[in-house]
């Protein structure tokens, strides 16, 4: 056992011991945790060998696969990366899960403690599979609810069973368990501030170029300086294109090479620290699909390692930030206010 568990199990003890000092002899009698078996044994080294997670409920499933440089991606998401993070806990999730006590072991009953079949309609289970580069099993179980605890100290339990077996038990663990592939990807794709952004040159097709540089000073902002002359333009609508990159997410992801829709075009956002930012621009109905590529310094080159050979569907409303058109950021033109109605005339008399 690692030294965190030793600190988690040893905290519930003391806990448990001083419940008993306060409540007298009537009160709960602390837990041997140190005792309680692991679910699985000796699981550490051979998770080593897993190449693929299943996670199966009756309303939806989960794939995970291992690729070469120990990168899990989605292989129903054209094979996008999941979140390193997420991964690695519900794996040492798995070492550290402990069967401190058996509960039922009547079929009928399972579908109290959330564990019955899978497949049976309306069964809130999860079947989770980690396999092997042959498709064998390396660790399975059924994963039902979760026991609620309101104190920190005291490690999360949920009710599990082995597959083939009925009898149930309540095991301390934490076991982050989502069939939802969407959970599993970061969709931050950037955070950029907009005081960043110096120059924004676009390139939409059937438009005019358009191009936007920030003005001198602390509190410059962007203004167009191509064409020469224009209508009157909306700050705000300009400073949309300024955070075009604060808080980018992704809302779906697709191989670079298969972006849907039509080609709008494309923009290059210059920024300070020898940033640049070229997108490439397509909407497929309402939706907006853009590619990114970052050149420049280190930072460039996290982003553009991360970015490369992706397609991303963004919300709708990216489009006026990352490829408007000179009539978008036109102001609104404001209605012009009636004349005064004509006083009534009083009746002669």
């Amino acid at each position: 056992m690692n030294r965190r568990s030793l600190l988690v199990l040893g905290g519930t003890a003391v806990a448990a011991v001083a419940a008993v000092v306060v409540l007298g002899p009537g009160g709960p009698k602390p837990p041997d945790l140190g005792t309680a078996p692991l679910m699985f044994q000796n699981l550490a080294e051979k998770l080593a060998g897993a190449m693929r997670i299943e996670v199966k409920r009756h309303d939806q499933s989960l794939v995970l696969e291992r690729r070469p440089g120990d990168v899990w991606v989605l292989p129903e998401v054209a094979g996008y990366p999941v979140r390193a993070g997420k991964v690695r806990e519900l794996l040492v999730g798995l070492t550290e899960l402990r069967l401190v006590e058996p509960r039922t072991a009547d079929p009928e009953m399972l579908d109290r403690l959330g564990l019955q079949d899978p497949s049976k309609e309306g069964s809130t289970a999860s079947l989770l599979r980690v396999l092997d580069g042959a498709g064998q099993p390396i660790a399975e179980l059924m994963v039902g609810r979760r026991r609620v605890r309101t104190h920190g100290d005291v490690p999360e339990s949920v009710y599990v069973r082995r597959p083939g077996e009925n009898q149930s038990w309540l095991a301390e663990g934490r076991l982050p368990l989502d069939a939802d592939g969407q959970l599993w990807i970061d969709r931050d794709l950037a955070n950029i501030p907009r005081d960043r952004v110096l120059k924004v040159a676009i390139g939409r097709t059937g438009e005019p170029p358009l191009e936007l540089v920030r003005t001198d000073g602390p509190d410059g902002r962007l203004a167009v300086t191509v064409p020469a002359e224009t209508p009157p333009l909306e700050q705000t609508s300009l400073d949309t294109i300024a955070g075009a990159f604060e808080y980018l997410t992704l809302t779906d992801v697709q191989r670079a090479a298969d972006i849907p829709g039509e080609p709008l075009g494309k923009s290059r956002f210059t920024m300070t620290d020898k940033l640049t930012i070229e997108v490439g621009v397509n909407q497929d109905g309402e939706a907006v699909w853009v590619t990114l590529a970052a050149t420049g310094d280190d930072e460039a080159q996290k982003l553009d390692a991360r970015w490369k050979g992706w397609a991303y569907q963004l919300g709708s409303w990216k489009l006026k930030a990352l490829l408007p058109r000179l009539e978008d950021l036109r102001q609104a033109e404001r209605p012009t206010a009636a004349p005064p109605a004509p006083a009534p005339v009083a009746p002669p008399r």
